[in-house]
């Protein structure tokens, strides 16, 4: 239970009791912040579980980060330690390189005879797919898949912030997400007729 009076302690309060190994300060950031974490989580995976495991996470880093470094907007931490958590996230289950799992797929779903022209068609496909990107997303994802540049190697190329990259990079890949399904759908009818 945390006392009444932590509720109504400024961000500051708490956190200088949270650097001392408060427990209800703790608890109180928890309760006045979880939802907008776990909400800049959902909005970026779409996925209940993940985005409160990804919550969880920057609730437990915030406690064992305890008094090490001040921190001056909290707000602001949290939100950018839950986007990262959905980018360690997206990298860790390889779900920026989905082309190659889906192409995987097109080849020997059934050892079908035209597995290959089916391939073709969709690294075809893709690749226009991705020419429709504008221009910097479009800069950017290649940079990112066909030369493995890191967002800030790309950054630095590109003299732009890290933010921006990511940012950038989100939208691309909600693009291709979304028209890389309708292509997979079409396939997997094409493959079933």
């Amino acid at each position: 239970m945390v006392p009444d009076d932590l509720y109504i302690a400024d961000d500051a309060e708490l956190l200088t009791l949270l650097s001392e190994g408060n427990k209800p300060a703790f608890d109180a950031l928890y309760n006045k912040y979880w939802k907008q974490v776990y909400n800049a989580a959902y909005k970026r995976l779409n996925d209940t579980e993940r985005a409160q495991d990804i919550a969880q996470d920057v609730f437990v880093q915030l406690w064992v980060r305890g008094s090490r470094s001040p921190i001056e907007n909290l707000p602001a931490y949290l939100l950018v330690a839950a986007r990262n958590g959905v980018f360690k996230y997206m990298e860790k289950e390889s779900r920026y390189a989905a082309l190659p799992d889906t192409a995987q797929e097109i080849e020997s779903p059934l050892g079908r005879a035209d597995a290959n022209v089916l391939h073709d068609e969709f690294l075809k496909s893709f690749n226009e797919l991705i020419d429709t990107l504008p221009p910097q997303q479009r800069i950017i994802f290649n940079l990112r898949f066909n030369e493995g540049l890191s967002s800030q190697q790309i950054a630095d190329q590109l003299q732009i912030s890290p933010k921006t990259v990511r940012n950038q990079m989100g939208k691309a890949l909600a693009t291709l997400r979304k028209s890389l399904f309708l292509l997979h759908v079409l396939l997997y009818f094409y493959q079933k007729g």
